[in-house]
């Protein structure tokens, strides 16, 4: 699905590298999440792979164009924010120049919030709000998924609920997911690999390798 080879980048054209020498192969099917400390450069791998950046040097090869990209939800929608759930994912829809309208009660339904086709956005809790923020990238059958820290800001069941629709995504739907983390534990249930970040690069582990690594250093 995603071949990164030998990838280099600053945003300032001369070195040091932000990231560099970065090489990570995400298979298709595969549930990636993103570890590293604050400053490690997930985000920017993130820009980089949605090509809103591109490499000082080496690749980025995605065998896909069906891509979709949940941002980081930092803030809700004020209450009573003048448009409904239905009317965004039209819009949407409507970016997309797709013609089904059917396809807005599928993605509603696939994140169980069917139910709140007509209420406004600015209504919602965080945690509905990040499921329809979801949803709005389902409109497009997407192949690759990417998510920016899904459970930022939002209560312990809505996190739960939110984990269990992604993984059904990847494990139904075949859904090919990267989600830049800072919660580990749901990154060590729900994944089947981390790419932990550290210095400008990163390592891939299998969900059982990187669990074994912890344990090694926690001695």
């Amino acid at each position: 699905m995603i071949n990164i080879k030998n990838l280099c980048f600053t945003y300032t054209n001369s070195k040091p590298y932000i990231l560099n020498n970065v090489n990570l192969k995400i298979e298709k099917g595969s549930y990636v999440s993103i570890l590293g400390e604050n400053g490690s450069s997930k985000s920017t791998l993130i820009k980089l792979i949605l090509n809103l950046l591109k490499p000082t040097s080496g690749e980025i090869i995605i065998h896909t164009s069906k891509i979709a990209y949940v941002a980081q939800n930092v803030e809700n929608f004020n209450a009573q924010f003048p448009i409904t759930v239905y009317e965004m994912l039209n819009c949407h829809r409507k970016v997309l120049k797709l013609k089904d309208k059917s396809l807005i009660l599928k993605s509603l339904q696939a994140v169980g919030m069917e139910s709140h086709t007509h209420t406004l956005i600015g209504n919602l809790s965080g945690g509905q709000q990040q499921k329809i923020f979801i949803a709005r990238s389902l409109i497009g059958n997407p192949e690759l998924l990417i998510l920016d820290e899904p459970s930022t800001g939002i209560d312990v069941q809505s996190m739960e609920d939110i984990y269990g629709i992604i993984k059904v995504l990847n494990m139904n739907l075949g859904i090919t997911v990267i989600s830049v983390e800072h919660n580990i534990k749901a990154a060590l249930e729900n994944s089947t690999d981390i790419f932990e970040m550290s210095n400008g690069t990163g390592i891939l582990y299998t969900i059982q390798n990187y669990k074994n690594k912890i344990i090694k250093e926690r001695g």
